[in-house]
């Protein structure tokens, strides 16, 4: 199993386990479903966006700047 498989089978079984003992204490859950999956689709869509513009602006740096060996010698 990879690392990804095994995260997200941890995940899940932490999330049964969590309904679980909900259930059992007979407390409800702090947020209804509906709400709980939208911020948990927030979190993901935010997650995606930070890795997205880290990507832009590592691409905009490499194409500007030259290369550090270049720097030190002089040549270009």
């Amino acid at each position: 199993m990879t690392r990804t498989v095994l995260a997200y089978v941890i995940s899940l079984g932490a999330g049964i386990l969590t309904g679980l003992l909900y259930w059992l204490m007979g407390v409800a859950t702090p947020a209804p479903p509906w709400q709980a999956l939208c911020g948990l689709l927030g979190i993901l869509f935010g997650e995606a966006c930070v890795r997205r513009l880290r990507e832009r602006l590592q691409r905009r740096r490499g194409r500007g700047a030259p290369a550090p060996s270049d720097r030190t010698t002089g040549k270009d």
